[in-house]
């Protein structure tokens, strides 16, 4: 259109001068010929594409900007010259020509220019306004990692992971800035290749036979980590409101490995280890017990450390085979895994196989349309211990083996298990004998994702994404001589669970002078859906006679009732972002999220998240040039809102049930018609949890990055928590779930320095510490009080140690003071009340739950071929209720039973009853050596066809500096009471282990 409007120009100016004519119709038209579209892509020296580079016409001024793919498009004429920036990299200036143009800056400063992921795209570092993240996958494979989440220990400022269990493949706590819920968890939202995954179950929990009832598995350890390219943390609510009603914990976004530039590559990654337990408690052995004894009828003659006798080395094995390629148009990676390891707790293992496949291709006129696809399957197979999460001396494995007394001997005279003769104590050998706990869990998740080029600049993305698990569990124990199912008890839990998600969405990016904007829009719509099922049989044969029960049930025994149910729930919503930048010193971000969910009531479907962010580059201000030592200086302030949907489905609905209990007789006596009784009262007014935070933080970078690094202060208040709390009068229920006024509140600083210490063409030395304060509060609560953390333990049945109160951080302690003990031993406690006599009223809050400053150290340095690495992390200012010490106090010297060391030493009363006081209250205080890695890579310029052998050793959980007397002072145990989630509780869980690997890294 344009040649034909010069065109028509010149006709009418031929009309005026023919002369004129001619020399404008030949010029213009001869400049309109020439300038034609020119496309391009921009990429780092590693191959990564540069979203938001700059490409500049020094002819024209002409200015566009690259899209998340590193492409542009611009028009100007052929041998025009053009200059590409972006931040963090050194220009670099390329002549226009007719040939998609390839160019790859190099970092000058690696700390600006590096990608980001963020929600729904990408930026570079320099772009960026919100409070996050990046880890790289060379910065995190350290040691035995079965889930991603264990990854993130000691790298990210504000983010403390604690073990739930050190069971292979157990859950993970992870806390994003502190703790924002009563009743739910601290659970982040993952996002893996831009699919959020739900936190529900995907592995069947495992049912009580008198000996605890098994929690389910860390549902992220269907992922292989050695697939991991990066993983993202979205900390404040600028960066994380994008996911809305999901994003009050964090948002952790996982992106896999693609082909990365140059030919095919082909990896193989393996490692093996062993693993012991992390250390042994300092109960009595045989011959102190011997001498502490009160009642010789407690010497059975014997000799037998039981920790030795259920501990063992555990034995891993790693192995990974990946290859990739790209092309001129796309790249794949295909990778298949299988991972092995032996708990150190005898007949506890995890074995998972993965296989993964990603694609991605461009089609149609210069790559109009991009099709990328994301699969992997994972099989994984574990068998488990009697160690449930009910806890206590009555059913845990663990406990049975420290309580246990040392003069008692393995077998007895006949060769068997030593029968105890005990109710609630038994043999640990015998009862891990008896016991058979197996779980397959088959998971598929997948993604496909187009990516439509409509005009230059503006791009339309769709998604679809599928995820898949089945799982069945198979739990039996056969018929024995305890008081616990002595005929034997077999019973099968199945879970399924799907979760499909949709997405279309547009993002558009558009450069004007120095004003460069970003606009994203779009619908996401997610549909989840559970159902379980469970059968079982009592009285089945014994042990090696017959058909397991596992593969046949019917074989023998009487079959119990069988249950099942099914569950769904939908997410719909709308999201909205505008980024814009001006001269790459004033940036703007605001985003709104709309989110419909079917968990909230009928008058409160919809929640919406709004938040801004505004960042200012301090360094590229004009009165700054003259200051060589400083690199990037960027000042950001940001606000938002996000919400928390995690709350059982239907709880905005009543619930009825028919009874007998509520029946009355019709006509007569005899005939009892059941009665409806409500279950649960209806809400429709019941909304969203609401998370407001602010942020103010810095980031800088001095002396060519000898000095790097950023600090945040945060202020995260959670408003109208959800609780079930006691109903008004009238009420068909005593209990209502509602929103509530009180508030949580977190509040902290944040700090993350690294330094480049030496970076020399044989030497290069890289260290890197983070740290981060927490102050927790609850602030409002309509009631007095509500408790948490159920103790387990002989005669402190209902005892809870959690109270939430206003004043107080959450999950604060509730117990007597003890003061120490008299001349007779006995315990000696505050009577606050004055009365002389101690009883629930002389209790006092203690804080602490939660600690108040967490810090991790990292260091990597290599030397010509070698390379070492380290890491330490720790935390103070919190504390443990240690449940284990409960069970093993000084009155088991009484009662046929092992005690703690420490409490004979402190000659303690044998008669002192057990109360729940600060004696069993711990400082959890620690500094561990987390990792150490030392490798050396082979080359070999004679085998062509060898690119590198990296062989290392490595050590896990090496050291640990600690006053705490449990096993391991990381540690929380997730158990609700009441629903209201508990802190600070060691139950005497599986205990971690001490890991040392030989592993290697062959790349052809």
């Amino acid at each position: 259109m344009n040649n034909q409007f010069l065109l028509m120009v010149a006709v009418w100016l031929s009309a005026v001068s023919p002369s004129m004519a001619h020399e404008a119709s030949h010029r213009n038209y001869y400049q309109v010929a020439r300038q034609e579209p020119v496309k391009g892509v921009v990429v780092g020296s590693d191959g990564t594409p540069i979203p938001g580079a700059s490409v500049k016409s020094l002819t024209s001024n002409k200015v566009t900007t690259t899209n998340e793919r590193g492409e542009f498009s611009i028009e100007v004429a052929n041998g025009e010259k053009l200059v590409i920036s972006s931040i963090g990299y050194t220009s670099q200036e390329v002549t226009a020509g007719t040939k998609t143009l390839n160019v790859t800056l190099q970092l000058s400063n690696s700390q600006l220019g590096e990608v980001v992921v963020v929600g729904y795209g990408s930026q570079t570092k320099a772009d960026v306004t919100g409070a996050l993240t990046q880890l790289k996958a060379d910065n995190i494979k350290q040691g035995v990692n079965i889930s991603v989440d264990n990854m993130l220990q000691g790298k990210v400022a504000g983010v403390r992971i604690a073990q739930s269990s050190g069971e292979p493949g157990a859950g993970v706590d992870v806390f994003i800035r502190g703790v924002g819920s009563i009743r739910s968890g601290s659970t982040p939202l993952f996002v893996v290749d831009g699919v959020p995954l739900s936190n529900d179950n995907v592995s069947a929990g495992g049912p009580d036979f008198g000996l605890g009832s098994s929690e389910p598995k860390n549902p992220l350890n269907f992922l292989n980590t050695s697939d991991i390219e990066t993983i993202t943390i979205l900390k404040d609510a600028s960066a994380a409101s994008i996911y809305g009603a999901r994003g009050s914990n964090g948002v952790v976004l996982i992106t896999t490995k693609r082909g990365s530039k140059g030919g095919p590559s082909l990896t193989y990654d393996a490692y093996l280890g062993t693993s012991k337990v992390i250390k042994k408690l300092d109960v009595l052995n045989a011959d102190e017990y011997r001498k502490a004894l009160v009642n010789p009828a407690y010497d059975h003659g014997g000799n037998t450390d039981w920790q030795d006798v259920i501990y063992r080395n555990g034995f891993v094995q790693n192995h990974n085979l990946s290859f990739a390629k790209t092309s001129a148009t796309g790249s794949y990676l295909a990778s298949l895994s299988h991972m092995a390891q032996d708990g150190i707790v005898e007949k506890s293992s995890f074995k998972r196989t993965t296989a993964r496949l990603n694609a991605e291709e461009s089609f149609f006129d210069e790559k109009r349309l991009t099709v990328k696809m994301n699969l992997t399957a994972s099989d994984i197979n574990e068998t488990a211990i009697p160690n449930g999460n009910t806890a206590g001396s009555d059913g845990q494995l663990i406990i049975h083996a420290l309580m246990a007394n040392p003069t008692r001997s393995l077998r007895d005279s006949t060769g068997g298990y030593t029968n105890f003769n005990m109710n609630a104590h038994y043999n640990p050998a015998y009862l891990l004998s008896i016991y058979d706990d197996k779980t397959n869990t088959f998971r598929v998740l997948g993604n496909i994702e187009a990516t439509l080029r409509l005009l230059p600049g503006l791009n339309y993305r769709f998604n679809y994404g599928i995820d898949k698990s089945t799982s069945e569990r198979n739990s039996t124990i056969y018929p024995n001589v305890t008081d616990r199912q002595p005929n034997g008890a077999y019973a099968q839990n199945n879970l399924s669970s799907l979760s499909t998600l949709l997405e279309h969405y547009l993002t558009y990016n558009h450069s004007i002078d120095k004003h460069q904007f970003e606009v994203l829009g779009g619908f996401s719509y997610q549909q989840f859906k559970f159902s379980g099922t469970t059968f079982g049989m009592i009285g089945i044969t014994k042990q090696g006679q017959g058909v397991d029960p596992e593969y046949n049930p019917g074989y023998a025994g009487t079959a119990t009732s069988p249950s099942g149910y099914a569950q769904e729930n939908e997410l719909q919503s709308y999201f909205g972002r505008v980024n814009y930048n001006y001269d790459s010193r004033y940036m703007f971000t605001a985003s709104l999220r709309a989110d419909g969910s079917t968990r909230f009531g009928e008058n409160k479907k919809y929640g919406y998240f709004p938040s801004v962010a505004l960042g200012w580059a301090i360094n590229r201000e004009g009165f700054m040039k003259d200051m060589d030592a400083i690199q990037e200086l960027k000042l950001r302030a940001s606000w938002g809102q996000t919400g928390n949907q995690e709350v059982p489905n239907k709880i905005t609905q009543a619930s009825y049930s028919l009874s007998t209990g509520a029946g009355y007789y019709l006509y007569d006596n005899l005939n009892l018609v059941n009665g409806t009784t409500v279950n649960r009262t209806a809400n429709p007014d019941l909304r969203w949890e609401l998370v407001e935070q602010y942020n103010v933080g810095v980031d800088f970078g001095f002396w060519k990055n000898k000095l790097y690094g950023s600090l945040e202060y945060y202020n995260k208040t959670t408003k109208n928590p959800i609780l079930n709390i006691p109903s008004g009068p009238l009420s068909p229920t005593t209990t209502v779930w509602k929103n509530v006024d009180a508030q949580i509140v977190n509040k902290g600083f944040e700090i993350m320095l690294g330094s480049q210490l030496v970076r020399t063409r044989d030497f290069s030395w890289t260290l890197d510490v983070n740290g981060s304060t927490l102050s927790n509060k609850i602030k409002d609560l309509p009631v007095s009080e509500l408790y948490s953390g159920s103790i387990s333990g002989p005669g402190l049945s209902g005892v809870n140690a959690n109270i939430y109160k206003n004043g107080y951080e959450a999950g604060s302690f509730y117990m007597l003071k003890h003061l120490g003990y008299d001349k007779d031993g006995k315990d000696i406690f505050e009577d606050k009340t004055g009365d002389g006599v101690i009883n629930a009223n002389d209790r006092e809050i203690f804080e602490g739950a939660i600690p108040n400053f967490n810090f991790g150290l990292n260091s990597q340095m290599r030397y010509k071929k070698f390379d070492f690495s380290f890491s330490f992390i720790g935390q103070t200012g919190g504390y443990l209720v240690n449940n284990t010490a409960l069970d093993l106090n000084i009155n088991s010297l009484a009662s046929d039973r092992n005690v703690l060391r420490k409490y004979y030493e402190a000659k303690a009363s044998t008669t002192n009853p057990v109360q729940l006081s600060s004696l069993y209250l711990e400082k959890s205080d620690f500094v561990r050596l987390n990792n150490v890695r030392l490798g050396y890579t082979f080359t070999c310029d004679r085998l062509t066809w060898l690119k590198s052998f990296n062989l290392y050793v490595s050590a896990q959980n090496l050291l640990t500096i600690t006053g705490y007397s449990g096993y391991d002072p990381l540690v929380n145990t997730t158990k609700t009471s009441g629903g209201n989630q508990s802190l600070g509780i060691d139950y005497t869980t599986y205990p971690a282990a001490k890991t040392f690997l030989l592993g290697a890294t062959v790349k052809f």
